[in-house]
């Protein structure tokens, strides 16, 4: 099997992310199950950062 380009191609046609229950984002990871928007699925609290807070 090679490596690089032609290993790219055979990852198409899969799902990796799907809406969030919780927060409604594109971002719930079907393996991982957890979203990496909002956290759900591997904590109760909702995942936020200081540095993306929005602005106004």
């Amino acid at each position: 099997m090679t490596k690089g380009t032609p290993s790219k191609g055979k990852q198409s046609g899969k799902k990796t992310h799907i809406r969030c229950p919780r927060c409604g984002g594109h971002s719930f990871h079907m393996r991982k199950k957890f979203c990496s928007s909002c956290g759900y699925g591997r904590s109760s609290k909702i995942r936020k950062y200081n540095w993306r807070k929005s602005k106004k």
